[in-house]
């Protein structure tokens, strides 16, 4: 394992990609949003009209789906979506494709090729630092309270020109909580990396977060 891994876990609205990304500019590494990985797939599926209860012909989807991240910009077989896998529609049945573990196998053995591919990197999503990085020296763990990541997720949805009110935001994330939960994925500080940094984002600016981050990997800014 490279020592140049930063693992960034954490709930919807918790901050991870905002911090993912300073973190990865200050320290001059690339980025990778492992969550864009299972809504691209999730995407095609909903596309192809597959089963999202079928899980041998997702997983033979995602093994034959391209997806490429890379400043900012998610290509799907060479398609920009970027916007598209951010709409309601993925974000309904994203939990349901990241729920069949041959999905996992094939995105998880795909995610760590890529940290060797590039020499380390800022990675960022859910249990990357309990089942896909679990050897990463740095560890990070943010949470914060459920009304900031639905504010948050809120004025995403703003920027992106999808108008919805702040309260079915805030019932989407409960239900994708819910929907991780049940897979046994990391979303409290209590189900964090024994050696992870827990960071509660709520009342802290970006730049205090990263700041954080940057000296449990040994930096100071």
């Amino acid at each position: 394992m490279s020592a140049r891994v930063v693992a960034i876990d954490g709930p919807a609205g918790s901050g991870k990609s905002t911090v993912a990304r300073a973190v990865a500019d200050a320290l001059g590494l690339p980025t990778l949003d492992t969550g864009a990985m299972y809504r691209s797939v999730t995407l095609a599926a909903l596309e192809a009209e597959i089963d999202l209860d079928d899980g041998a012909a997702l997983a033979a989807l995602a093994t034959r789906t391209r997806v490429e991240l890379a400043d900012g910009v998610v290509a799907l077989d060479g398609r920009d979506v970027s916007d598209a896998i951010r709409g309601p529609e993925v974000t309904a049945a994203v939990s349901a494709v990241a729920r069949q573990p041959a999905v996992r196998a094939v995105l998880v053995a795909r995610q760590r090729a890529w940290i060797d591919e590039h020499g380390g990197g800022v990675v960022e999503g859910r249990d990357i630092g309990t089942v896909v990085l679990p050897d990463a020296p740095v560890k990070v763990f943010l949470t914060a309270r459920d009304d900031v990541r639905a504010a948050r997720r809120h004025r995403d949805e703003a920027a992106a020109d999808r108008h919805t009110d702040v309260d079915d935001v805030r019932d989407a994330i409960d239900t994708r909580d819910r929907a991780d939960a049940s897979l046994g994925r990391a979303l409290r500080p209590e189900d964090a990396a024994t050696d992870a940094l827990v960071i509660d984002t709520s009342a802290l600016g970006v730049d205090e977060v990263v700041a954080l981050v940057l000296e449990q990997a040994g930096v100071q800014r």
